[in-house]
């Protein structure tokens, strides 16, 4: 398995844990709930292989459809769905903040696979990480955690930075890769616990 593979699943998992949490806070049904964990788990992945003029690979491999049924499934078994006030609690935050920059990495990994510039990279990594919870936000009439949260997508912008430097030098392996995600997970954390936001007008 490829590390672009396994951040892609490790993201998968995480988003959909995020959406389905969402959907439930927002007491929508069971085909709801299902839409928002599929929208939130797949469709960063789905921008980002339109954008690198690729199929979305969730239309010829049936493993994420199976993630995010069977990711959905354990959350319900394990009652998940009881918890209430979600924005403090610490599930929805860590499963977002993870799902963030593991498609903020595939996102770049995918762009410098297709010979991406600098702008492109970014951009791939920033759509691949808020596109399917921009998407869901939307659907939900909630203002999309990019405008509002503590410092979301400028994590996704400062992963896309780095990975493009490390391509740059010949440096992007496994042992970087998970030192960076390390990092980034704990930067989105730590943001959000200290409030940390961008300057506002």
């Amino acid at each position: 398995m490829s590390t672009l593979e396994i951040a892609d699943f490790i993201g998968i998992i995480c988003f959909t844990l995020s959406g389905f949490l969402i959907a439930v806070h927002y007491n929508l049904d069971i085909l709801g709930v299902f839409i928002s964990s599929f929208l939130t788990a797949l469709g960063g992945g789905m921008i980002r292989d339109v954008l690198a003029n690729k199929t979305p690979y969730i239309f010829t491999d049936t493993t994420p459809i199976i993630l995010v049924c069977a990711t959905v499934l354990i959350a319900l078994l394990f009652k998940l769905h009881k918890i209430t006030n979600l924005e403090g609690k610490t599930t929805f935050i860590i499963s977002d903040a993870i799902g963030l920059v593991s498609f903020a990495i595939t996102g770049s990994l995918v762009a410098i696979e297709a010979n991406f510039n600098f702008l492109g990279v970014l951009m791939l990594a920033f759509l691949t990480a808020v596109g399917g919870g921009t998407i869901r936000d939307i659907l939900i009439n909630k203002v999309p955690s990019i405008l509002v949260s503590e410092f979301y997508g400028t994590v996704a912008i400062i992963v896309g930075v780095v990975i493009y430097l490390l391509h740059l030098v010949g440096h992007i392996n496994l042992f970087v890769l998970t030192l960076l995600f390390i990092c980034s997970v704990s930067l989105r954390l730590l943001a959000y616990y200290k409030k940390w936001q961008l300057p506002k007008l």
